[in-house]
């Protein structure tokens, strides 16, 4: 929809440049294609678009039903459908237009070996930046998932710095006790940055049926329901990462720009938007006018001058204190 972008949205992440705050979340547009054919849609109006997850080989994913509207939110069980890692950079890759906005390529496995081989494939491609979901089950381990497991978590990152030079984000999990020690820890393995968060667990019951309505019985639960355990999270994540200047992306429930200027006070450098894409196919133009007026109006000249300005018992925690 808009062709110019006002430079206040702009910011570096890991040394790439976002034209301005916003990031499509992994799943939510398929392989960065999906919501080009909606009329009035830009690729130009995200910062930078995560493709949807993708293995070794080809996955058909969960039986149905996969996608349920919650109160508030979305419950989800894809099963990581995708076409592989060879069809993605083969056929996928060359068709999107790296001028529009920045593309980060999203790895799943359910191996160490898994992870590592993905990460080192995308490494020899245009992808600009490798996001690491390490929600997956490890299927060695008894289907533990490894982003539960900060041990695990650690490993796959520091697997996939292995295999890549690229900026290296890692998708933290909510479903975890301690995602401060965990997100420590992946700072440790050499990640440069975190996604957070993904998705909590949750479940919707047929009560005529007596039965589950997501055929995977239990889906990953997203949109404005988790906002409020996200936005601690990011900030739980924050007062580990600023010290050593790894940038979030904040996302879980950002419908509009208020939700997105919470996360950045919160910590978050850029904002993921998923279902609220949804809702409002049209709805990125409109948070970055809304995040435009409120650095208007309250005399900030960038986004980066919201990052981490949380004011937290009558003191602002500010970037790098």
């Amino acid at each position: 929809m808009s062709e110019t972008r006002d430079p206040r949205l702009a910011l570096d992440f890991c040394g790439l440049r976002f034209d301005t705050p916003l990031v499509l979340l992994s799943g939510c547009v398929g392989f960065g294609e999906e919501y080009t054919r909606v009329h009035g849609f830009s690729n130009r109006d995200a910062g930078a678009i995560c493709l949807k997850g993708t293995t070794g080989e080809a996955r058909l994913g969960n039986q149905p039903h996969r996608v349920y509207e919650t109160p508030d939110g979305m419950l989800n069980a894809i099963g990581l459908q995708n076409p592989g890692v060879d069809k993605v950079i083969g056929d996928i890759l060359p068709t999107l237009d790296f001028d529009e906005t920045r593309f980060i390529a999203n790895v799943s496995g359910s191996s160490i070996e898994e992870y590592y081989e993905v990460t080192r494939k995308f490494d020899d491609s245009p992808i600009d930046a490798i996001e690491i979901n390490i929600s997956c089950p490890n299927v060695k381990e008894g289907g533990v998932a490894f982003g539960n497991d900060p041990a695990m978590s650690a490993r796959v990152v520091e697997t996939c710095r292995k295999a890549t030079n690229k900026p290296l984000i890692t998708k933290l999990s909510p479903n975890q006790t301690d995602i401060a020690g965990n997100a420590k820890g992946c700072i440790e393995a050499g990640t440069d940055a975190f996604a957070v968060i993904n998705t909590l667990m949750g479940m919707a019951i047929d009560v005529e049926a007596k039965r589950p309505v997501i055929g995977n019985n239990q889906g990953g639960l997203s949109g404005p329901a988790i906002k409020p355990v996200a936005l601690l999270k990011t900030h739980q994540v924050y007062q580990v990462s600023k010290a050593h200047n790894i940038p979030i992306i904040g996302q879980g429930g950002v419908m509009t720009a208020t939700d997105a200027i919470e996360f950045m006070l919160a910590g978050a450098s850029a904002v993921g938007v998923g279902t609220a894409l949804f809702y409002d196919p049209l709805v990125l133009p409109r948070i970055n006018a809304g995040i435009v007026d409120y650095l208007e109006r309250h005399g900030h000249a960038s986004v980066g001058e919201l990052v981490g300005q949380l004011t937290l018992n009558g003191q602002t925690v500010r970037c790098g204190d």
